[in-house]
């Protein structure tokens, strides 16, 4: 099908900037681009009707990151490397606050908790606070809270150990929010077109779609787990996240955001209903997929879990399943590359793009 004139005129004309993905990074990075250089254009393009990878299917968790992931992540990339990206994280969920109202995106500082059956982190957690006084400004970020297992009804839970500053909110109201004021700033889209090919010379970026074909001089990969689609060159692996939702339940007593198993398995009460996913611990060669379905297996794990740990002694009726797309690597730092003169890379969110995206969209605009 060609274009008409019209169409190459207005939609499919060239652009100043293109980013590739309207998920959380892409938009961020859209309004980072428009407050520093408002006078360029800047098109986002989407292969889907809605961003279907990971900011529109995750938990919703306004978090960055439990105790037991802390110690993790320094063992295996040391501390300097840990500590800065956990301030990534705490600066990007400040940020989400500052430009949007709690009301619109259902945010809510409800405290992060994580569940532990020995005591082997407690033993840190001196250490660690003392480490991330700086970020957060507290004398002790975690601390023991036993008194709220038996407050939300946990079963097999030895130590609770609670983080006031982290919370939850809608992933859905925030990226509508995001796209309002993208468009407010002057950001156009394309949805449901998808990327075929990049060509670069010494004067511009070609893109060509299903479509059509545009140029840029500026292009930014925002495709997180897709991002191998486009750039075969890239330390990333595509890995699922699978969630089930409860019907709602009466006198749900549990509230806030949880962990358990250094953060392979996260639950969090959604209004009188239990979201619960993850676990893919259990079964990493099978989720190491871009393919959006569930798995028998998974789904009866989490069941148990959800019966065993969660909602011991009571019914319940699940009443949805769904699956996101992450992207791990190596290490958990995201990927923020200039790859060509005029391409630029921006993956890699290790299941924390809600916490990253917004400092990843300042780092692209510096980058540019």
């Amino acid at each position: 099908m060609n274009p008409s004139v019209w169409e190459l005129e207005t939609f499919y004309r060239n652009r100043d900037i293109i980013i590739i993905g309207a998920g959380f990074t892409g938009l961020w990075s859209a309004i980072s681009l428009k407050e520093k250089f408002p006078e360029k254009s800047v098109l986002i393009i989407e292969r889907s009707s809605i961003p279907m990878g990971a900011s529109t299917r995750n938990a919703g968790f306004a978090c960055f990151g439990s105790l037991t992931e802390i110690i993790s992540d320094s063992e295996k990339m040391g501390w300097p490397k840990t500590l800065e990206l956990v301030k990534m994280r705490f600066e990007g969920l400040n940020k989400i606050q500052h430009y949007f109202k709690a009301e619109e995106i259902d945010f809510e500082r409800c405290s992060g908790f994580e569940i532990l059956n020995d005591n082997k982190a407690l033993q840190q957690i001196d250490e660690v606070n003392e480490k991330l006084k700086t970020i957060t400004g507290l004398e002790k970020t975690f601390f023991l809270n036993q008194d709220q297992i038996a407050k939300f009804g946990l079963q097999k839970t030895e130590f609770l150990v609670e983080n006031p500053c982290e919370g939850s909110l809608h992933s859905g109201k925030l990226l509508q929010k995001l796209l309002e004021k993208s468009q407010s700033l002057g950001v156009e889209f394309l949805f449901g077109t998808e990327v075929l090919k990049i060509l670069e010379d010494e004067n511009k970026v070609q893109i060509i779609t299903q479509f059509f074909q545009i140029e840029t001089q500026k292009l930014v990969i925002a495709t997180n787990a897709f991002a191998k689609d486009l750039i075969s060159e890239v330390d990333l692996i595509p890995v699922r996240g699978q969630i089930l939702l409860t019907e709602p339940l009466e006198n749900l007593q549990l509230k806030g955001t949880f962990h358990y198993d250094e953060g392979y398995i996260y639950f969090r009460n959604l209004g009188n209903r239990i979201l619960l996913g993850g676990a893919r611990n259990q079964d990493f060669e099978t989720e190491e997929t871009t393919a959006l379905e569930t798995t028998e297996f998974l789904q009866n794990y989490l069941e148990n879990f959800l019966k065993e740990v969660i909602l011991p002694n009571q019914e319940f009726e699940i009443s949805q399943r769904w699956s996101g797309i992450m992207a791990m690597g190596k290490e958990k730092s995201p990927i923020v590359n200039q790859i060509s003169n005029r391409q630029i890379v921006a993956v890699r969110l290790s299941g924390m793009g809600v916490a990253l995206a917004p400092k990843i969209g300042e780092m692209v605009g510096d980058l540019l």
